[in-house]
């Protein structure tokens, strides 16, 4: 049996953030009574929040193939777990600011470097696992 603890327990977060992510969307589709798209000019909380969900979903699927092939290889626990804890904080933060309309935009910037930090140290640590 395939063990993968440290990415099925990254995969649980993320699938909460997208989760929660999702429901802020139909909330606000509910309210502003849009049923397809985001509204038009309108609607400007609405499109920014629909626009960090696809962000979310762009970003944690291949970080998480990228973490559980490292994981696969016997890559670094002690990577793949930092990996794993920035990526998380990373979305989080990044998810704040797309859901909640007059959050600063320095959350969004933070969000983003620690998602990119996460992808780049899981390409590292997947190379190496391969190549050692």
């Amino acid at each position: 049996m395939i063990s993968l603890p440290i990415t099925s327990l990254t995969a649980l977060c993320a699938g909460l953030i997208i989760l929660l992510m999702t429901i802020k969307v139909i909330q606000l589709r509910r309210r502003g009574g849009v049923v397809l798209g985001d509204g038009g000019g309108d609607h400007r909380a609405l499109a920014k929040a629909i626009r960090g969900h696809a962000n979310a979903v762009e970003q944690l699927p291949i970080a998480l193939i990228l973490m559980g092939l490292a994981e696969l290889q016997s890559g670094n626990a002690t990577l793949l777990t930092l990996s794993a804890v920035t990526l998380i904080i990373g979305r989080f933060l990044h998810a704040v600011y797309f859901a909640h309309d007059g959050t600063h935009w320095r959350l969004r910037l933070a969000g983003m470097g620690l998602t990119l930090l996460a992808q780049i140290t899981l390409l590292i640590t997947l190379l190496f696992a391969v190549i050692l």
